[in-house]
């Protein structure tokens, strides 16, 4: 800033007018530009802004594009909106104020709404704003608000990830990793409610395995949980990936074969899977070997399918199985159930 004192505006010294109004233009009525505040010379990246025309460096916006000088000084005691013609065209606001007779006018500016982006912009810091301006606490809060909401937007999507983990595991089987009977009953639900919009139907097999006690008894617990596991990837290994493969019970699995089904399928699929479930498995030195018997029912064989009639009517198909000599699956057929009630069901081991 040049000379000593601002005509016309004594006895205020240039330092405290440029620590009052940092961002202050004094511009002559010729139009150049005879003083900035340090803030509105750090804008423009310490370029000596004296001597420059004011309508060289500032684009006025509103109320309206002006060409001229006498433009600008018919603009006083309005409010102004500008920005910078050099990148990065900072957007500003301003007012026009009249000096003393022959001194041009004084332009106080600020930045408005745009005030966040222009301190990221430019650098910014409290020391670049009036002593009274509360923009940099303004600003520390709301970057505070925003760090506070990021970190409860993380905290929300951990805490998702958290329910969405302890859901998944409320319905997966601890040992094998499959759905258990609690996702079963929800997939069996789901598959009967889209057969009664119209949607495809599903095939639903039982299977229990043959000769698991034995391997029990001989070799222990451990060696039972090794085999469930080879099980569990045996059923996944011949079934498809929207198909459900459910463990309920300490040796029995549930099948959910989604989409169109008929019976020569399900029969192929049963038959691939107790092929697959008759492979030896080694445990500690040892070779397991089991087999498997099933029974299926298909959801075409109902005027409106039903849970629990279903799986019912698929343990009586798979108790035919065990009954006619094992490792098969045999498909439910109507009085089936009731021929099972009256023969009982304890099908060995």
């Amino acid at each position: 800033m040049d000379g000593t004192r601002y005509s016309g505006i004594a006895p205020l010294s240039i330092g405290g007018l440029a620590r009052l109004m940092p961002m202050h233009i004094w511009v002559a009525p010729s139009g150049h530009i005879r003083a900035v505040g340090p803030t509105m010379a750090k804008l423009c990246d310490g370029r000596t802004l004296a001597g420059m025309r004011f309508l060289e460096v500032f684009e006025v916006r509103k109320p309206h594009r002006i060409q001229s000088m006498e433009e600008v000084i018919g603009l006083c005691g309005q409010r102004l909106q500008l920005a910078l013609r050099e990148p990065p065209r900072t957007a500003l606001r301003g007012i026009v104020v009249p000096m003393e007779e022959g001194q041009g006018v004084m332009v106080n500016l600020s930045f408005g709404i745009a005030v966040a982006d222009a301190v990221r912009e430019h650098a910014l810091t409290d020391a670049d704003f009036a002593p009274t301006d509360l923009t940099v606490e303004l600003l520390y809060l709301t970057e505070v608000k925003a760090a506070v909401m990021e970190e409860l937007g993380a905290l929300n999507r951990r805490l998702q990830i958290a329910q969405q983990a302890a859901e998944a595991q409320a319905l997966t089987d601890a040992l094998t990793g499959l759905s258990n009977r609690r996702a079963l009953d929800m997939e069996l639900r789901r598959a009967i409610d889209g057969v009664a919009r119209g949607g495809n139907g599903f095939a639903l097999i039982q299977i229990d395995l043959d000769f698991f006690k034995d391997v029990n008894d001989m070799l222990g617990h451990s060696a039972g949980d090794r085999v469930l596991v080879e099980v569990s990837k045996a059923l996944r290994a011949e079934t498809r990936r929207h198909d459900i493969v459910a463990r309920i019970g300490g040796d029995e699995f549930v099948l959910i074969l989604n989409g169109p089904v008929d019976e020569l399928v399900v029969k192929r699929i049963a038959a691939r899977v107790i092929r697959g479930l008759e492979q030896p498995v080694r445990f500690d030195g040892r070779t397991c070997r089991i087999s498997a018997s099933a029974g299926a029912t298909l959801s075409q064989f109902y005027d409106m399918p039903d849970a629990d009639r279903m799986l019912n009517d698929a343990d009586a198909a798979l108790y035919v199985s065990k009954r006619s000599g094992r490792a098969q699956c045999t498909l439910y057929r109507a009085g089936m159930a009731a021929a099972v009630d009256r023969h009982g069901s304890d099908d060995g081991p």
